[in-house]
């Protein structure tokens, strides 16, 4: 049987094929059956798999991260399409085309290093020009950076996505910040570098992106401000000192990037900068969200996507 990437399945489609499995949960519904929620991914993105009257033996039968061959028919649940599995197996890798399944490009990665490169040793402000080289030296810090993900869902949900965001926004900050002379441009450009750097201890760039245990217990935005210290206190040990008043605006830059409390921050944007990387951040995160919403859907009418429960609403499709 063909194998099908799974943004070109449909609804009511048989399904025989090899899939990863990125996550799975074994639950228990009110009679006392037991069923598995999945996480099934390719290179062309992800799905939800539903597998009822499971049980230990089958959850156990497969770890998070295998190749697993479903059995199975597609359906749209919430605006979304899943499969409704009916037999899951564990592969061996050797059983599988790993080129259905890498979502890393190593020439566009080696094109945003650049970049990266680029945009940090064109900054004239000397502390900030020798910060970002202590990072651009640090070969393990770039080939994690080069391999993570911005997040679990949502956006830049793949390997190298979080590179992808960093330099993203860096470039809107370039954009933004000369229009408005208040702005202290090198500042917020670096503030864009930092902002989600605590996502490479956050999640696990092993396969698809999960939470590990220092993601679930402290979180990127902490971890961010303490691998900012890491740097500071890099630069120093060799002789060179950090403004403290710059340090505090980079910090203030990092803790308050997710602009409300109910996002998550411990603080609210209080400098014009932090304030600016907040709304760019959301700008390009929900650019990339609604972007992958619109090219996933697989609603019958031409206009508009189905309800996406997760942002409340239809997307507008544009025609060509």
């Amino acid at each position: 049987m063909i194998r099908i990437p799974i943004i070109e399945l449909t609804d009511g489609q048989q399904v025989e094929q090899a899939f990863r499995a990125v996550d799975k949960q074994l639950r228990v519904n009110r009679q006392g059956g037991k069923y598995i929620i999945l996480k099934l991914s390719d290179r062309s993105g992800t799905l939800s798999g539903m597998h009822w009257n499971a049980d230990e033996r089958i959850f156990d039968s497969f770890d998070r991260g295998d190749f697993v061959h479903c059995i199975g028919r597609t359906q749209v649940h919430n605006g979304a399409l899943q499969i409704i599995v009916t037999e899951v197996q564990r592969m061996d890798p050797s059983e599988v085309d790993l080129a259905d399944f890498e979502r890393f490009d190593a020439n566009e990665s080696q094109r945003l290093r650049e970049r990266l490169a680029e945009i940090l040793e064109g900054l004239h402000d000397v502390h900030l020009n020798r910060l970002g080289q202590a990072f651009l030296s640090d070969t393990q810090f770039m080939s994690r950076l080069e391999l993570g993900a911005a997040a679990v869902s949502n956006h830049h949900a793949y390997p190298g996505g979080l590179l992808r965001h960093t330099i993203d926004l860096m470039e809107l900050t370039q954009l933004v910040g000369p229009r408005y002379p208040q702005l202290d441009t090198e500042l917020l450009t670096f503030g864009a570098f930092l902002h989600d750097l605590g996502k490479l201890e956050e999640l696990s760039s092993e396969g698809e992106a999960t939470y590990t245990d220092r993601g679930q217990l402290v979180g990127h935005i902490v971890i961010g401000v303490q691998m900012l210290d890491d740097k500071i206190r890099e630069v120093e040990s060799s002789g060179e000192s950090f403004p403290a008043e710059l340090r505090l605006q980079l910090e203030h830059l990092v803790v308050a990037h997710h602009g409300q409390f109910e996002f998550g921050s411990p603080k609210l944007p209080v400098t014009l900068e932090a304030l600016t990387l907040h709304h760019l951040d959301n700008l390009d995160a929900k650019i990339d969200c609604y972007s992958s919403v619109i090219a996933s859907d697989i609603a019958a009418d031409g206009n508009w996507t189905n309800f996406h429960p997760s942002i409340g609403r239809k997307l507008w499709k544009k025609r060509d």
